[in-house]
């Protein structure tokens, strides 16, 4: 039996498009999002949700979940995949995971675990302003953990010292670490783009954004509530600076990209590190849907001639 499919890759590389081809060839086949900004209602344009003529002709899944007011934990996506894939058997459909943040797929496919919360701990730490600050500290905690972050990431960084002083144990030594890889309930596929053609297909999506009203959802969004996180999501958090005159909206928009094209870079790095993935070159997607739709054919001719296939459904 084939395993399903899952599609990863830095932001703007094509994985939405390729994830829709995909499911048209295989009408059993249902999107699962692995985006933790597209969980946001109303956070639509800037995250590249599907639109509602794709949701329409092809079902998607654990998007629009919470209001932007509220938090979303790397649990709670867990807890709603595993719900979701009971669902998708009942009916017998078949998930393809689709999406780029890398906590959230090793949280489905891995069964991966987070370190324990210490809401006082945190509480504490956000009181100090000063990241690098912050940083030094880890480094003398835990120097393995700081050593494999971004010395500006200020939410890793605060999340590894709660996990340090609040448990007494250092934060790297926490789970089975994301640096182990067991055998994955799906077949990985990431797609490797190159750098210059990433970074144009980056501002060429920002420009068709705007085009498509992204600056009237962030106004929109800024008349209500919004979480720490989904404040900071890319490209709306720009737009916000500007909403708020602290920024001229062609600089908020050179910043978004420029921020984008650093996060790209991280995911690349990150997807990288997982030996399970195979990678298809940009340019060869088009093969790529060729190959599975003649796989999918043949399966189908496979499963008439043995009976086991009703073609009049």
């Amino acid at each position: 039996m084939e395993r399903p499919i899952a599609i990863v890759g830095p932001t703007a590389s094509g994985k939405s498009a390729l994830a829709m081809e995909l499911a048209r060839i295989d009408h059993s086949v249902e999107l699962l999002s692995v985006d933790s900004m597209q969980v946001y209602r109303g956070m639509d344009i800037g995250t590249a949700k599907p639109t509602i003529s794709e949701q329409q002709e092809i079902r998607h899944h654990l998007i629009d979940m919470v209001q932007p007011i509220d938090s979303f934990t790397f649990v709670e996506y867990q807890n709603e995949y595993k719900k979701l894939l009971i669902e998708l058997k009942s009916r017998e459909a078949k998930p393809l995971l689709v999406g780029g943040t890398g906590l959230y797929l090793r949280a489905a496919i891995d069964g991966l675990t987070p370190p324990p919360q210490f809401p006082e701990v945190m509480a504490q730490i956000e009181t100090e302003i000063d990241t690098e600050l912050l940083h030094r500290r880890l480094v003398e905690l835990d120097p393995v953990a700081a050593a494999k972050m971004d010395s500006k990431n200020r939410r890793r960084i605060a999340r590894a010292l709660e996990v340090t002083l609040g448990s007494g144990k250092p934060f790297s030594s926490f789970g089975p670490g994301l640096d182990k890889y067991k055998e994955a309930p799906y077949e990985l596929i990431g797609i490797e783009i190159d750098r210059s053609l990433l970074d144009l297909r980056i501002v060429e999506r920002y420009e068709m954004q705007m085009d498509m009203g992204f600056l009237d959802e962030v106004r929109r969004l800024s008349d209500g509530e919004m979480s720490a996180t989904a404040r900071q999501a890319l490209g709306y958090k720009e737009l916000l600076a500007y909403l708020r005159k602290e920024t001229s909206l062609e600089e908020a928009l050179a910043i978004a990209i420029q921020r984008t094209k650093r996060f790209a870079r991280r995911q690349q790095r990150w997807f990288r590190r997982d030996p399970r993935i195979h990678w298809i070159d940009f340019s060869d997607v088009g093969s790529f849907l060729d190959e599975r739709r003649n796989r999918v054919n043949d399966l189908t001719s496979e499963r008439i001639e043995s009976g086991g296939y009703d073609a009049s459904i």
